[in-house]
């Protein structure tokens, strides 16, 4: 009875743990950072619990919500699978010219099993044609699903729905934010995220752009924004620093923080260059960001837990601005912070900083990674990052450069993997395999 008692009891602060950190995109919290060690080797015969095949195309990353595994697709019969980079690029001849598609897609929602992978339902929000086109090289399902525990809430920016499901696959809520053309059509990719009963949406494009809160409860609008900025694939962050919790935001009219129950703005830094594709770092004492273009690469910027009002890049650690490094921004994948380093991955090459100072440590190029696009992770020992190819480099953490090993699976990835426990969950453009040490 005394062992029935404790595991009550354990199970009930379990289910308080989930409901207060919500998974989302880059796991618990969102940056990234796992607090337990993770597996440092993996091959196709070697720690793999199990792969199964996803149906649809879809760059979104899967998150993990106790025994369950949730993430979205878009299937349709005329719009396949997203392409690579050098598919993409090749494909742009006739892409200039094509239109958006005919038909009808299904925008899902799907539920597996975290020990087999079996599925457990799946769950269709809507059956709708997109009004725009996207890149070959995006799909139709890029932004990742996010949770409180006891919901899963999906953004499929594309068509414009924003939905609410239960853990059993039934819609709670659903609601229509409009559909918005992108800049040069490349598609979007912002995922939304969660804090104190409210879902966050950034939607930057090229007609209208704003930064909703919606009741998770009911879908009901709590605050919205106008925003400056044009179209940005960046997700939104909450950062809980010492001093407050703020929701950042980056796009090309620059990094503003909002306080997340009225939307103020509490700080808004510009002059850091134009769209964004990386998503933000923190820690406790400073965020972490920058953008890198086609041709350029832009700084990487701390920002101070202190900072308030209009921020430039001349501003002063006094004013907020902690250090900005010249050309050391990240490109499409977001960085990482962890044991008092900042890792970015930028056209296949690794640099780390100090998080205090933003001094460089080192700076080595990776195998495998010029082609990448999901974002970095760690563990308290590791940095990973994963290239387009399905080569996974795992590094010491430290002030000094140490591969410790470097894994291939097949295929193609440009979706960031899901962190859960001891357990990486990693999305190439057909399967789904989950890396677990035997």
């Amino acid at each position: 009875m005394a062992r029935l008692l404790v595991l009550v009891v354990f199970l009930s602060i379990s289910s308080l743990v989930i409901a207060k950190e919500a998974p989302t995109f880059r796991g618990t919290g969102g940056t990234g950072v796992a607090k337990q060690i993770l597996p440092t080797s993996w091959s196709e015969k070697e720690n793999i619990a199990w792969s199964v095949e996803v149906s649809g195309g879809a760059w979104s990353s899967p998150i993990v919500v106790g025994d369950k595994v949730f993430l979205t697709s878009a299937v349709s019969d005329e719009f396949k699978k997203p392409k690579g980079f050098g598919a993409g690029v090749q494909s742009m001849g006739s892409f200039f010219g094509s239109r958006p598609p005919k038909k009808p897609m299904s925008f899902d929602v799907i539920c597996l099993t975290l020990e087999g992978g079996e599925e457990l339902w799946r769950t269709q929000v809507v059956s709708k044609t997109p009004k725009y086109k996207v890149h070959p090289s995006n799909s139709y399902a890029t932004e990742s699903p996010a949770s409180d525990g006891s919901h899963v809430f999906v953004y499929f920016a594309g068509v414009g729905e924003v939905a609410c499901l239960d853990m059993a696959g039934e819609v709670v809520w659903q609601r229509d934010l409009g559909a918005y053309k992108t800049g040069n059509d490349f598609g979007t990719g912002s995922s939304p995220t969660l804090h104190d009963g409210k879902l966050f949406v950034q939607c930057d494009n090229e007609q209208k752009s704003f930064v909703v809160a919606l009741d998770a409860k009911s879908g009901e609008e709590i605050w919205k924004q106008k925003r400056e900025a044009r179209t940005s694939w960046s997700s939104p962050v909450i950062w809980k620093n010492k001093a407050r919790t703020e929701l950042i935001v980056c796009g090309s009219s620059g990094v503003v923080s909002y306080a997340p129950a009225s939307g103020n703005k509490n700080w808004h830094l510009r002059g850091t260059g134009g769209s964004f594709s990386a998503t933000p770092a923190s820690d406790s004492e400073r965020i972490y960001f920058g953008q890198s273009g086609r041709t350029s690469r832009g700084p990487l910027v701390a920002v101070n837990t202190n900072a308030s009002g209009d921020l430039d890049m001349d501003s002063t650690p006094d004013q907020g601005l902690a250090w900005s490094q010249r050309s050391a921004a990240p490109g499409m994948c977001s960085p990482v912070a962890v044991d008092g380093r900042v890792y970015v991955l930028s056209r296949g090459v690794l640099s780390c900083h100090e998080s205090e100072s933003g001094k460089e440590l080192f700076k080595k190029r990776l195998n495998g990674a010029s082609s990448a696009t999901a974002s970095l992770w760690a563990s308290p020992t590791h940095v990973y990052a994963l290239g387009e190819s399905g080569d996974t480099n795992v590094i010491e953490t430290g002030d000094s450069f140490k591969l410790a090993s470097t894994n291939r699976l097949p295929g193609l990835y440009w979706s960031t993997p899901g962190v859960y426990g001891q357990t990486i969950l990693i999305r190439d453009v057909d399967r789904l395999f989950c890396v677990q040490e035997d």
